[in-house]
């Protein structure tokens, strides 16, 4: 059976607008998933939890059932409540480091283009880089693997040079593969930023996660011969099957 630490600090709820049940679900969703409580093992009782949080046994019980509802405690009648055995795939995504690495697509993943339109040069590119180049076609894409998404990203594409790319570029090559296969075009730079954080609820929807779930936010550059910005990605993958491997040495 589970046990309450003693000396893990009471969380401060009072820090975020987020309502206090859905911190709560969170915060126990991270000790499932880190194995803080075991499959199989039965969590501590609600009036420890009650008791650790600083909470009322309602807020408690709200938050309990957000991970029933999710298929990771179920909670028996005499019995206590217990967590469930999730067949879970591990983390499977790898956020690649290498550019030849970037430009390989998963072939067992499916790419949708949620939106598609031209823009002018979108305020929020990296434009210490390079030269923003003066209009985009930008692509909202999901993609997906084993019927659910575990990726969202807003690509955007020199608009002049994206017409010598073929239809199907936009649902079968990498946002990086697009730049490297433009018409007369060599990469001089490439630049990668990962940075953690929560999902908020637009995010959260479009990969099917609870709110404030963990998500990592990749953006990828590609600057071209002239010093023009002429890919920009702007990604967010689910914090539960990516991984982020580097080679020190």
């Amino acid at each position: 059976m589970g046990k309450r630490d003693t000396f893990r600090p009471q969380p401060d709820l009072s820090r975020s607008a987020v309502p206090r049940y859905l911190q709560l679900a969170t915060l126990f969703r991270r000790r499932i998933d880190s194995d803080i409580w075991p499959t199989g093992e039965q969590i501590p009782t609600i009036d420890d939890l009650v008791e650790e949080c600083g909470v009322a046994r309602a807020t408690v019980r709200q938050a309990l059932g957000v991970l029933e509802d999710e298929g990771l405690l179920a909670r028996y009648r005499a019995k206590g409540t217990f967590v469930l055995d999730r067949r879970r795939e591990g983390l499977w995504c790898n956020v690649q480091a290498s550019w030849q690495d970037l430009l390989t697509a998963r072939d067992d993943a499916v790419i949708k283009v949620l939106k598609d339109q031209l823009v002018d040069a979108p305020t929020g590119l990296p434009r210490e880089l390079g030269t923003l180049a003066p209009r985009y076609r930008h692509l909202r894409r999901q993609h997906w693997r084993e019927n659910r998404p575990f990726l969202v990203a807003d690509v955007y594409i020199d608009a002049a040079l994206a017409k010598g790319l073929p239809k199907n570029a936009f649902t079968t090559l990498t946002a990086m593969r697009m730049a490297e296969s433009l018409p007369d075009v060599q990469i001089r730079d490439a630049r990668q930023t990962i940075t953690i954080g929560g999902a908020d609820i637009e995010t959260a929807t479009a990969l099917e996660l609870p709110l404030n779930a963990a998500v990592a936010h990749v953006q990828r550059v590609a600057v071209d011969q002239r010093g023009v910005v002429i890919a920009v990605s702007n990604g967010i993958y689910r914090g539960d099957v990516v991984r982020i491997d580097l080679k020190l040495k």
